[in-house]
């Protein structure tokens, strides 16, 4: 089964946008990053607690990635 991702990745206005898709399609606009990271936190459980997977990747205000979270069925965690 494939990973649905989500991104959260800021606008030229400072915003910030989730997308999500192959064709990282807009998903929704949002003010404050602490929303748009709530709202798609709430996306990728409530797909977790559908039986799918998701993943959400969250970009700083340069645009590089900060973090990454995983729902459902967590990859194997290897160190290095």
């Amino acid at each position: 089964m494939k990973r649905i991702v989500f991104s959260i990745v800021p606008c030229d206005d400072g915003g910030w946008l989730i997308k999500h898709g192959p064709f990282s399609m807009l998903e929704r606009w949002h003010r404050m990053k602490s929303s748009a990271l709530g709202i798609a936190a709430a996306k990728g459980r409530a797909l977790r607690d559908a039986g799918k997977l998701a993943q959400l990747v969250i970009h700083g205000k340069d645009g590089r990635i900060q973090s990454e979270r995983t729902y459902g069925k967590d990859p194997r965690r290897t160190p290095g």
